[in-house]
């Protein structure tokens, strides 16, 4: 990923808060018919390894787990809140006219070796603990046991897991670092005025910094 010194984010805590905030996962393998991709929801086990060390599932059908090849290691996407920028925003456009769009946002790559299991007791534990983050702050949250045991046992023959120990991690914090502070001012309250949730997550994001 190309990242500037001035967008690189390297610290840990940071990178492994963002992808717990990321809804999904845009999983990307090199297998017998080239590039493939799946888009899915992902835990992070922080302590397991330096880096950390992701586990997800995939459908039973889908090729991709079958074709993966093991030399070249996974990539992981997480993307973070992103948000168009106008040049409209920069105190710079009044004065020189010299600016152009740009778009600000947060992603993390994970990159690992990928290793892939089915044993029924390990999926059933994995499959509890997703829900359980995704299901633990609802009012009246719904759980795997809820479901018939026959019921869960069918479906787990549908999925297979996997875990990714992640060997190296890159984060890219793109919020217009390279601007001036004037700049950055007035990119936070143009955001803020587009009223959206992403330009809402955004602007909070650079006010943090300023």
């Amino acid at each position: 990923m190309y990242a500037p010194a001035h967008f690189r984010e390297e610290r840990l805590s940071v990178l492994h808060e963002a992808i717990g905030q990321a809804r999904l996962c845009s999983l990307v393998t090199l297998g017998s018919d080239g590039l493939d991709a799946s888009h899915i929801p992902v835990l992070l086990a922080a302590a397991e390894g330096p880096n950390g060390t992701l586990y997800g599932h995939l459908a039973r059908g889908n090729a991709q787990w079958k074709q993966v090849e093991k030399s070249v290691q996974t990539l992981a996407i997480f993307m973070g809140p992103d948000a168009y920028v106008s040049p409209s925003w920069y105190a710079e456009k009044a004065k020189n006219g010299k600016v152009v769009p740009t778009w600000n946002y947060v992603t993390v790559h994970a990159h690992g070796t990928i290793e892939f299991f089915d044993d029924q007791e390990r999926l059933l534990d994995l499959v509890t603990r997703l829900t359980d983050r995704h299901e633990g702050k609802r009012a009246e949250p719904w759980a795997v046991s809820d479901a018939p045991a026959d019921y869960i046992q069918a479906h787990l023959k549908g999925i297979v897991g996997f875990r990714l120990p992640i060997a190296r991690l890159e984060g890219k914090w793109k919020m217009s670092q390279n601007r001036n502070a004037e700049d950055r001012q007035g990119v936070v309250g143009g955001l803020a005025g587009e009223g959206g949730p992403a330009e809402a997550a955004v602007a909070s994001l650079m006010a943090r910094d300023l």
